[in-house]
C-alpha cells in the first residue's frame, strides 16, 4: 500500500538544497531487470509529456527569467555520437578513479545552461567525486532566458532525436555502465524516459515534478524504482501523480513520491521566487536516494 505525504513548508518556486532524508512514501513490488536493448530501440515515445504546455501562457508564466549566474564549471564540455549519424553534446564531470558509475542529469526547460552545470558539480562533489556526471544536452546547443523562447524550444524537439541523444549517451558511457538519472521539469520527464531506455543498466530515477508516462506496458520496462518530487500545480497535478503511482504499481515497480506546497519549478534556485527550504529538503531525499544507489 502506498502512503502519501504531503509537506507543508512555505511557499512557490524552484531546484537543489541539501542535507538528509528519511522516506516517507514507498510502493512495494518485485523488480524485473531487462536487456540494455528491449526498451524502445526503433521508436520514439508516443507522448507529449510537457511540451502539451510548452506554448501556454499562463505556463510560460510561471517560469520568470532565471537570475544572472557567473559560474566558473568544474567539468568539460563534450561530443558524442548518436544513433540518427548526428553528434551530440554535454557536459561532464569525470570520476576522480575509472568507474563504470554514471549520473545522468536532465535540463530544465531553458537548456543547458550554467545551473544545470553547477548542480550537476553540486551533485558531483556531494557523491564523493567517484562518479561521472553527464549532463545532456536536449536542445542540441541551444539556451535561453526567456519563457517564451524555452517555451518555443521545448515545443521544437523531436521525440526521436531525444531519444538519440540519451541513447548515444548511453553508449559513450559504455555497455557496462550503471545509471542513475536526474531531472527537472522538461528534464524530469525525459530522466523517468532515460530510465525506461536504460533497461538493465538503470539504477535509479530521480524526477522533479515531470510529467510521467502513463503507459503500463512502457512502465513494466523500469529495472529500477522511482523518486518524484513534485509540487501542487494544476497540470502536473495530484490526481496526475496518484495515476502514475497507480500505474506503477500495475507495471510491478516502485515509486516514492513527495508534493511540495508551491507552484512547478519550486526547487530552481534560477527563480526569483525560489524556495530554499523545500529545494533543500527536495536534494536531501535525491541525494539520499542517489547515495542508496551508488552505493556510496
Amino acid at each position: 500500500m502506498t502512503k502519501f505525504i504531503v509537506s507543508f513548508h512555505v511557499i512557490m518556486a524552484s531546484i537543489f538544497g541539501l542535507y538528509t532524508w528519511y522516506p516517507q512514501a514507498t510502493t512495494t513490488s518485485t523488480v524485473i531487470p531487462i536487456c540494455h536493448s528491449v526498451a524502445f530501440n526503433d521508436s520514439p515515445f508516443t507522448e507529449e509529456g510537457m511540451k502539451q504546455f510548452a506554448l501556454d501562457p499562463a505556463f510560460q508564466a510561471l517560469h520568470q527569467a532565471p537570475l544572472p549566474l557567473v559560474y566558473v564549471a568544474m567539468g568539460e564540455e563534450i561530443t558524442f555520437k548518436t544513433h540518427d549519424g548526428k553528434d551530440a553534446s554535454g557536459y561532464m564531470v569525470k570520476a576522480k578513479k575509472k568507474t563504470d558509475k554514471w549520473l545522468f542529469v536532465y535540463q530544465e526547460w531553458w537548456g543547458l545552461n550554467d545551473y544545470i552545470r553547477r548542480q550537476s558539480d553540486t551533485f558531483y562533489t556531494d557523491l564523493g567525486e567517484n562518479i561521472n556526471v553527464l549532463a545532456l544536452d536536449l536542445y542540441d546547443g541551444k539556451s535561453t532566458n526567456n519563457p517564451q523562447e524555452a517555451g518555443k524550444l521545448m515545443m521544437g524537439t523531436n521525440d526521436e532525436r531525444l531519444v538519440n541523444i540519451v541513447k548515444g549517451g548511453m553508449d559513450y558511457a559504455g555497455p557496462k555502465a550503471q545509471i542513475a538519472n536526474v531531472g527537472w521539469c522538461f528534464g524530469g520527464g525525459w530522466s523517468l524516459r532515460s530510465g525506461l531506455l536504460g533497461g538493465k543498466n538503470t539504477i535509479g530515477t530521480v524526477m522533479y515534478y515531470g510529467m510521467p508516462v502513463e503507459d503500463v506496458a512502457q512502465l513494466k520496462n523500469l529495472s529500477s524504482d522511482v523518486l518524484g518530487l513534485f509540487a501542487t500545480e494544476e497540470r502536473i497535478s495530484k490526481e496526475v501523480i496518484e495515476k502514475f503511482d497507480a500505474n506503477m504499481r500495475k507495471a510491478g515497480k516502485n515509486l516514492t513520491y513527495k508534493i511540495f506546497p508551491g507552484v512547478h519549478g519550486f526547487a530552481n534556485p534560477s527563480n526569483p521566487k525560489f524556495d530554499e527550504a523545500g529545494a533543500k529538503e527536495a536534494y536531501g531525499m535525491a541525494l539520499t536516494y542517489l547515495k542508496k544507489k551508488f552505493k556510496v
